[in-house]
């Protein structure tokens, strides 16, 4: 349908939209006394109302219980991160073995890399995007200078084309096929930080395995956020946090992804802990280390069950959404926000340049040109809370489960304010 950039067609599409419901279920900060518009999905999600009781529901048996709180809750704590998987498998598009929860994203990496970064005198390099999100950065950085290689030679950054804003595929299948039977590593971003930009992960992991390679995706930006399908792509490994479009709340628990062929297995290489050896037998304390048949092999410590807490009662939204229906209102609203930023900027004779490419998942990175920090500063003081990032692009994610096409509308009656106040 055509768009309009006015408030009573923005009214009618949250009128139209099967989710509109939901964001009454999600608490939002206040501004001035007014509640804000908010486009931080991808940095943190807000708080769902439903969290709290979650959180009061393991505080009370903790209260009433103590120790048996572990096997006699409401939600026994011994088994507590089991309830996540299934629900998580949907999200990512695994099997639900394949799925576990622990840990935060980067010490999750790192952990993986035990399993999956196995460097031989002759396979020890690793392809990554360049500019990857820092801490992938230091976490590669550190990771092969702990197994002696020197980070120039072992780090294969895949650059853009000059004067292109965005990675093409091919050219990342070309690198994996030239780097070859050195390569042993692939792992990137699922979708690009600071673009916005998804990554062909089917095709980009078919190459990785045709060489040889291990291949996984760091999917922060990813999980909750696009159609995943992991185990169909034949992924090795996957992680992301929580914290994003899962709304589980700030540095939460991290989910990961193991290929179901690397499940039940003793000669894998990981560091190991009690939690991932068997249930059956966890406490007869045997010497031996005996793995879980699923992912949760790779867990080493008991779960922090109040952190599970907010997660599990995002995802209990995500159970009666389903990752479809997110997407259909996902792409309408981003579609939606782009025709606002398009018609403000030919209004004021702006040049904003959107630099998120149509593989795109919620977010997207506008080029402020001729603008600068103080339109950003403008907007969070007049209750639109967005991202700025160096050296002059603010994101704008318009999460489907709590933003509604008439902010995408007040967003740009705001933005066209700024301007012409000439605030920059």
């Amino acid at each position: 349908m055509p768009f309009q950039n006015t408030l009573e067609f923005a009214q009618s599409l949250d009128r139209e939209d099967k989710l509109h419901k939901y964001r009454d279920e999600f608490h939002f900060p206040k501004v001035d006394g007014k509640q804000v518009i908010y486009f931080t999905g991808n940095s943190l999600g807000l708080q769902p109302k439903r969290a709290k009781k979650f959180v009061d529901g393991i505080m009370t048996d903790w209260q009433e219980l103590a120790v048996e709180g572990h096997f006699h809750g409401e939600k026994p704590w011994w088994s507590y991160h089991e309830m996540l998987a299934a629900p998580l498998a949907k999200v990512v598009g695994a099997k639900t073995e394949e799925v576990t929860v622990m840990n935060t994203l980067t010490v999750n990496l790192h952990l993986l890399m035990v399993s999956f970064y196995r460097p031989t005198s002759k396979r020890y390099k690793i392809i990554c995007e360049e500019k990857a999100f820092p801490s992938d950065q230091y976490m590669f950085q550190s990771q092969v200078k702990f197994h002696g290689y020197e980070i120039d030679d072992a780090i294969i950054e895949i650059k853009k084309r000059d004067g292109e804003k965005h990675w093409r595929t091919e050219d990342i299948i070309a690198k994996i096929n030239e780097v070859g039977d050195e390569l042993a590593l692939v792992l990137i971003g699922g979708v690009n930080y600071y673009t916005g930009q998804v990554f062909d992960m089917e095709s980009i992991t078919k190459a990785g395995k045709s060489v040889g390679a291990f291949v996984g995706w760091d999917l922060a930006h990813a999980a909750g956020n696009i159609e995943l399908k992991l185990h169909d792509w034949d992924v090795d490994f996957a992680a992301w946090c929580s914290y994003k479009y899962m709304n589980s709340g700030p540095g939460n628990a991290s989910g990961v992804f193991i290929n179901q062929r690397y499940l039940g297995k003793t000669d894998i290489p990981r560091f190991e802990g009690w939690w991932g050896t068997k249930k059956e037998s966890r406490f007869l304390m045997k010497p031996e280390f005996e793995p879980m048949e699923n992912a949760d092999a790779w867990q080493i410590s008991n779960l922090p069950v109040l952190s599970l807490a907010p997660y599990l009662a995002s995802l209990e939204m995500f159970e009666e959404v389903g990752m479809s229906a997110l997407i259909d209102k996902r792409n309408k609203i981003v579609s939606y926000l782009e025709f606002i930023l398009h018609e403000i900027d030919a209004e004021v004779d702006s040049s904003f340049e959107i630099i998120t490419p149509i593989e795109r998942g919620c977010q997207l990175s506008v080029f402020l040109h001729g603008q600068g920090r103080p339109l950003f500063d403008y907007l969070m003081k007049n209750g639109v809370i967005t991202d700025w990032r160096e050296p002059n692009v603010i994101r704008l994610a318009p999460a489907p489960f709590y933003c509604s096409f008439e902010d995408m509308y007040r967003f740009g009656q705001i933005l066209k304010r700024g301007i012409l106040e000439g605030v920059s």
